[in-house]
């Protein structure tokens, strides 16, 4: 008989806000609606603000001296789908985004015993939000950086919102969700768990 789609499994999103616990952030909101979606699919997890943590600059494991990414790091590998959650400024994913990303491109050189990156069978997918078009662009940003960390991504594996152009409205600030972003999270969290599943029922195969 076929479990896949009653297999318990585990999430943690990241949130990539520049601004630390506990002020308001879009990027968190959209992040716990993500998660919420996920449930609904049997999927828990946790969100984890990462300007609430030393997180070091660079790329490694473990940076020592305080460094918070082990104990985030542990989180990612115990999990099996990450959602990433950003802001776009200029144009770009946050700098706290691009760190994480950075951080993720030390799992290049972990590998299990039969040469497979460790996150190899985890799905990953991504929340964008902010007031100027570019949802795509940082999107495929992330989408590349964390296919070659190893991850795997669902199709509609990007949920967002962005506001009109030069105005001042961000997502945290509307009185309801769009209908529009509501249903890619829905989707984003219908295809992602699906696809989770299945990596943890058939995983792939060694090089």
């Amino acid at each position: 008989m076929n479990t896949t789609g009653t297999t318990p499994l585990r999430a943690v999103a990241l949130v990539c806000t520049l601004s630390p616990s506990p002020k308001p952030s879009s990027s968190q909101l959209l992040a716990e609606q993500t998660m919420a979606a996920l449930a609904d699919h049997g999927v828990t997890g946790k969100t984890i603000r990462i300007a609430d943590h030393d997180v070091k600059t660079g790329i490694g494991t473990d940076l020592g001296d305080g460094d918070a990414w082990p104990e985030i790091r542990d989180t990612i590998l115990g999990a099996d789908i990450l959602i990433l959650s950003t802001p776009i400024w200029l144009g770009h994913p946050s700098s706290i985004a691009q760190k994480v990303m950075e951080r993720l491109n030390a799992e290049i050189s972990e590998n299990d015993d039969e040469g497979r990156m460790l996150t190899y069978g985890k799905v990953a997918a991504v929340c964008v939000v902010g007031n100027e078009d570019g949802a795509h662009k940082v999107s495929a940003d992330l989408f590349q950086g964390l296919n070659d960390a190893g991850f795997s991504l669902a199709p509609n594996a990007v949920t967002y919102w962005v506001g009109e152009a030069m105005q001042h409205t961000d997502y945290q600030d509307l009185d309801k969700t769009p209908e529009k972003t509501a249903t890619t999270t829905k989707t984003l969290a219908t295809n992602t768990a699906h696809l989770a599943r299945q990596l943890k029922a058939n995983p792939y195969p060694p090089a």
